[in-house]
């Protein structure tokens, strides 16, 4: 319930950056939206059981596990332009559709030490029904 509660929310997040970055600029907007996250999440971390001593310990898992900032600058920088044509609607329903049909990859191949799931029929029409989806959600 927390996972769909937040994911709701995060269809606010692009109309949000984008009516933002009508007034300071697309990047500046993006610049804006994480580091007020980062404020958040430093009291967060600090208050969380370790603090921040636990950090420094990031190196040790592989550069590869240090990119998800940069994946996310990514995703907040494209929806802040993208949602203005597409709509809240369809950026949220492009963005799961994307992330779905990757991970069913991921699942397949058991990238970044996920458990392999094969990719089965029953996954492949889930993955053609939410292109579907978001086909009729964008289109005019």
């Amino acid at each position: 319930m927390l996972t769909a509660t937040v994911g709701g929310a995060v269809a606010l997040q692009a109309p949000i950056n984008s009516h933002l970055g009508k007034h300071v600029g697309t990047f500046q907007a993006a610049f804006l939206s994480f580091a007020i996250g980062t404020v958040a999440l430093l009291v967060i971390a600090s208050l969380a059981k370790g603090g921040l001593g636990t950090v420094r310990h990031a190196t040790g898992a592989g550069p590869v596990y240090l990119t998800g900032g940069l994946l996310g600058v990514a995703y907040v920088s494209t929806v802040l332009v993208t949602v203005r044509t597409l709509g809240a609607g369809g950026v949220t329903a492009a963005t799961i559709a994307g992330q779905l049909t990757l991970a069913v990859i991921i699942d397949q191949l058991g990238i970044l030490h996920v458990a392999q799931k094969p990719i089965t029929p029953a996954r492949i029409i889930g993955v053609v029904l939410l292109a579907a989806g978001v086909f009729l959600i964008v289109r005019n």
